[in-house]
């Protein structure tokens, strides 16, 4: 079966500039992926030979086993660019009718209002676009990303203009998508959000993937911090394998243990690891 999205040994130069150096990377089916990096790293560049807008040098891209640029692979398609504009006379109904028109979705007033409750501006869809703010014209990008319901979903820093409330319905949003069985690469520099709702994460370095796996598989351990009626004290290079016998330990030597934590990294501390000092 074809992956969701997949690009195979993808390569792009920009004259002497190399942006891609042989990246392999894949979405599988009702899998949300996360995309991370400095600027610079080639995100961005991934991302638009994946939904067509940019020709590779070598590789290749596919959509549900589509060509990437395609209309096949269009048609699978919900895009959101991270520097989009709407027009700021259209309001938010006409825009997503707009769009409707663009993919050919049947979905009319039904479907428009729908996706409008979904990212929380139900009661907006008569504003002009130059009348909201900036987190709601994101929210009505992601609207629009989402008309034609596709199977793919390739958003560009989605959440980058939102206030917590508002990253927390598109989080939800997202995760509701997945359970559906949408597929969703994410590029975004909000590491926190990526750490909360990716299956798996992919980290580019200077056009190359320098880590991958889920937050999980890519977290180190960092010991075990156990709390005593001595204080908190940390046992350094133990595991979670290693909690019960410090807990058993401690109650043996006459302690009373009032907490054990596994200390383990984060995404963050994976990802400083992976790129360096590069500053995005």
């Amino acid at each position: 079966m074809a992956h969701a999205l997949a690009v195979h040994a993808l390569e792009k130069r920009y004259g002497s500039v190399e942006a891609l150096k042989g990246v392999d990377l894949a979405v599988e089916e009702g899998e949300l992926v996360g995309l991370l990096g400095p600027n610079g790293a080639g995100k961005s560049t991934l991302v638009k030979i994946a939904v067509g807008l940019v020709r590779a040098t070598r590789g290749r891209a596919e959509v549900v086993g589509a060509r990437a640029g395609s209309r096949a692979a269009r048609a699978e398609l919900g895009y959101l660019a991270e520097l989009f504009r709407f027009p700021g006379w259209y309001t938010a109904d006409e825009v997503l009718a707009l769009h409707q028109r663009l993919t050919h979705s049947t979905g009319g007033a039904a479907e428009r209002k729908r996706l409008l409750e979904r990212v929380a501006l139900a009661d907006a869809s008569d504003r002009r676009v130059d009348g909201m703010s900036k987190g709601m014209q994101q929210r009505l990008g992601i609207a629009q990303a989402l008309i034609g319901s596709p199977r793919v979903l390739v958003l560009d820093e989605p959440t980058s203009a939102l206030d917590p409330a508002g990253r927390r319905v598109v989080r939800v949003l997202l995760e509701e998508l997945r359970s559906h069985g949408a597929s969703v690469l994410l590029n975004s520099h909000l590491l926190s959000e990526i750490e909360l709702v990716c299956d798996r994460v992919a980290i580019l370095r200077a056009g190359e993937v320098v880590a991958a796996g889920s937050p999980a598989e890519l977290s180190r351990p960092r010991g075990v911090e156990l709390e005593t009626d001595e204080g908190v004290r940390t046992v350094e290079g133990a595991t979670r394998e290693d909690a019960a016998r410090l807990v058993a330990e401690a109650v043996a030597a006459g302690r009373r243990v009032y907490g054990v934590r596994v200390l383990t990294s984060t995404l963050e501390d994976t990802y400083l690891e992976a790129v360096g000092d590069e500053v995005s």
